[in-house]
């Protein structure tokens, strides 16, 4: 079963029941953008990894516990018919689930998770509030300020570059571009002169 345009629009509407906090929105919509543009550079889904992405904490409000985040929700997306891969890559995202991550979609969902958090937190730290002013250097850098966003798992970057089989530097800088491209509805434009 592949996913469709029409299953993002349901998605978002199952985030929004979950999810009531903006920014755990906004991060959901970040990881989204980043799992998009990683599924157009190798020729995968963009709808359906658009969509794990997009459902991959939609349930971290209500249940945010071990016990309960991606187990709760994993029950949730079944019910709602959601295809057994795309249920796996949302639960192996969670290193405390001790799942194996198998495939490349369940890898890079695992990858772009922080670090669209954290691109996002460096963006929102410039002067200019504006994700077009983040390069690579910038976002080094604050990866080695441990009181810097201090709820991002810093091992799991390096991680989930290293599945990918691609430089951290790579990395970094392919998620910036993807939250550029996506800067209006991540509201990471600001007021950089970039149009």
């Amino acid at each position: 079963m592949n996913l469709d345009f029409h299953d993002r629009e349901k998605a978002f509407q199952l985030l929004t029941e979950y999810t009531q906090n903006k920014s755990l929105i906004k991060h959901a919509l970040a990881v989204e953008a980043s799992m998009r543009a990683y599924a157009a550079k190798y020729g995968e889904n963009v709808e359906e990894w658009g969509v794990v992405g997009l459902l991959h904490d939609f349930d971290y409000e209500r249940y945010p516990t071990p016990e309960e985040h991606t187990v709760v929700g994993a029950k949730i997306l079944g019910e709602a018919g959601y295809p057994a891969h795309v249920i796996r890559a949302i639960q192996a995202h969670a290193d405390y689930n001790g799942m194996e991550r198998e495939t490349f979609l369940e890898r890079s969902l695992f990858a772009c998770d922080e670090l669209s958090g954290f691109v996002t937190a460096v963006a929102l730290v410039r002067p200019t509030k504006s994700v077009f002013d983040v390069d690579v250097a910038s976002v080094k850098k604050k990866l080695k300020d441990k009181a810097f966003a201090k709820g991002v798992h810093r091992e799991d970057i390096y991680k989930g570059a290293q599945e990918l089989g691609i430089s951290l530097e790579e990395h970094i800088a392919f998620v910036i571009e993807a939250l550029q491209r996506a800067a209006d509805v991540l509201e990471l434009r600001g007021n950089s002169s970039v149009s």
